[in-house]
């Protein structure tokens, strides 16, 4: 029986003993080190988008990131999925949404969808030049189009560019209107852009950018109309060897969050995210036109290329050809846009 009561006390005292640590525990802050206080308070952005790592939007988003993370002390992640391996080009808007992704950079092809007015910056010969596109994108016409995505639920953030479009087939080179005639062209979903292909007596076939390769590779299409990042990088001119320079229109691209999300972020980080935005844009718009001047350049020593850029003459006649499609936005939208644009040039 004493045997029985000493081990009884041992474990009263044991217990009690336990209990004081506990309490002693739970009345003292946990303490973190630096890098558990930073991973605690971390934001992390998940920003999809379709092309691939090398292009001027592959590698603008890239520097996004690094000056994201820069100017937050790490508070923010940009976590960037590149070639569609998140969502594809038909499915990320409607992802960005849902909310399932925090940002993405579609064409703004796409955005006609949601916004027709966006088709402004879809019509032919619109830019005569970089300085152009750089004017429009960075001012007044820029914020203001961006401004339309606040009541479908998104932030616009920036315009971003890829280059001038130029025009592909396997059949022969695009040099006069009627060069169009019976032929089948890839094109994105934007109605103004299927127009003007009607116009020049072609079927446009509405394609998602992942898959164009294997469309090309199968022939499914006659021609298709692109930036020479694009072209070079997804080496489409290994199935259409013939390239007409033309930059008949612009391939940008609306840099865009979700609103909810946005408008939950501290205004200090809010801040530092437009500030590197800003700084990227900048740098993209500079970037791009060097890019596809070097790799226009490197399509030159192949070969098997025919290259044919357009005369002043030639790029009148194709101007003539799209001009009901500027009648055409004017009846719809009026002219205050078409005005603000030319005004901006």
């Amino acid at each position: 029986m004493n045997k029985q009561w000493v081990i009884g006390i041992l474990l009263v005292v044991l217990a009690g003993a336990v209990m004081f640590m506990m309490q002693k525990q739970s009345s003292e802050p946990i303490v973190y080190d630096d890098e558990q206080k930073g991973l605690n308070k971390q934001i992390v952005i998940y920003f999809s988008h379709v092309v691939a790592e090398n292009t001027p939007k592959g590698l603008a988003a890239q520097k996004f990131a690094q000056l994201v993370e820069e100017k937050t002390n790490g508070r923010v992640k940009v976590e960037v999925f590149s070639n569609g391996s998140l969502y594809s080009d038909e499915e990320e808007i409607d992802a960005l949404l849902r909310g399932d992704v925090q940002m993405i950079a579609p064409s703004v092809s796409k955005v006609t969808q949601l916004i027709p007015e966006w088709q402004v910056l879809d019509l032919p010969f619109i830019f005569e030049n970089y300085s152009d596109v750089e004017k429009v994108f960075t001012g007044e016409v820029g914020k203001k189009l961006l401004a339309m995505l606040e009541e479908k639920g998104i932030k616009g953030l920036a315009l971003w560019g890829n280059g001038f479009k130029q025009m592909t087939s396997n059949r022969h080179l695009l040099v006069e209107p009627s060069d169009f005639s019976g032929l089948k062209i890839r094109v994105m979903p934007s109605e103004v852009i299927e127009k003007q292909f009607q116009l020049l007596g072609a079927t446009p076939v509405v394609v998602p950018f992942n898959r164009v390769y294997e469309s090309l590779e199968k022939h499914k299409f006659d021609g298709q109309e692109n930036t020479i990042s694009n072209i070079y990088s997804k080496g489409f001119y290994q199935f259409q060897s013939y390239l007409t320079i033309s930059n008949h229109g612009y391939l940008g691209y609306a840099v865009m969050v979700n609103k909810a999300f946005w408008y939950r972020l501290p205004k200090d980080i809010q801040e530092k995210i437009m500030e590197a935005i800003q700084e990227t844009t900048i740098w993209n718009l500079k970037q791009s036109k060097l890019q596809n001047e070097e790799e226009l350049a490197q399509m030159k020593q192949n070969k098997r290329m025919h290259i044919y850029e357009l005369t002043k003459k030639e790029r009148e006649t194709w101007k003539q050809k799209f001009a009901p499609l500027y009648k055409e936005f004017e009846r719809e939208f009026g002219s205050e846009l078409l005005r603000q644009m030319k005004e901006a040039e």
